[in-house]
């Protein structure tokens, strides 16, 4: 599960990404190569969330602590990490509750290519406001008042020409137009 607003523990970036899942290097015969084995697998993980490079930056790199709850990283920064961990976890199945809400535009284009690799052959579940993060699904609900009110591929929605259409051009035009 990637979720809007992560949950970290006040422990290092390389700890709270192997969380994602543990058993990964439990195949290794030692533990010198059990270690060295994790950290290459959370790293190309990181890599592939597009944390890596800001971990980078940090003085302690993959090392420095993220403090209670993840504070002193930015939101987006502790979603990349939420991602790097389901694709450590690599699970058959993936919700993604708003899990690019807090990313600049440039980062979220990024992480939606990555994004559409991790959920290939996978069931998945996306909730989101952004419909761009939902432009190459399969089938899309679109809720209204907790009812559902249309279901499709994002061109029949756009063809449609209701809810989802309304909320698509306010996206892509930046204003919900008012009926006056």
């Amino acid at each position: 599960m990637i979720p809007q607003d992560p949950s970290l523990f006040h422990r290092t970036l390389l700890e709270n990404i192997y969380y994602g899942n543990h058993s990964v290097i439990l195949d290794s015969q030692d533990q010198e190569s059990q270690a060295k084995d994790g950290v290459l697998l959370v790293i190309e993980a990181a890599k592939k969330a597009h944390a890596h490079e800001f971990i980078e930056t940090l003085p302690e790199s993959y090392n420095s602590l993220v403090g209670e709850r993840g504070v002193k990283l930015s939101g987006g920064q502790r979603q990349r990490i939420a991602i790097a961990r389901a694709f450590l976890k690599n699970a058959p199945i993936l919700i993604l509750d708003e899990a690019t809400s807090q990313l600049d535009s440039i980062t979220e284009n990024l992480i939606q290519e990555s994004l559409t690799n991790l959920i290939q052959d996978k069931t998945t579940i996306v909730i989101a406001h952004r419909l761009s993060t939902l432009k190459h699904m399969d089938r899309i609900l679109v809720f209204d008042t907790g009812r559902i009110v249309e279901d499709g591929s994002h061109q029949e929605l756009l063809d449609l020409n209701g809810t989802y259409k309304k909320l698509w051009d306010s996206q892509i035009g930046g204003f919900v137009a008012f009926d006056e």
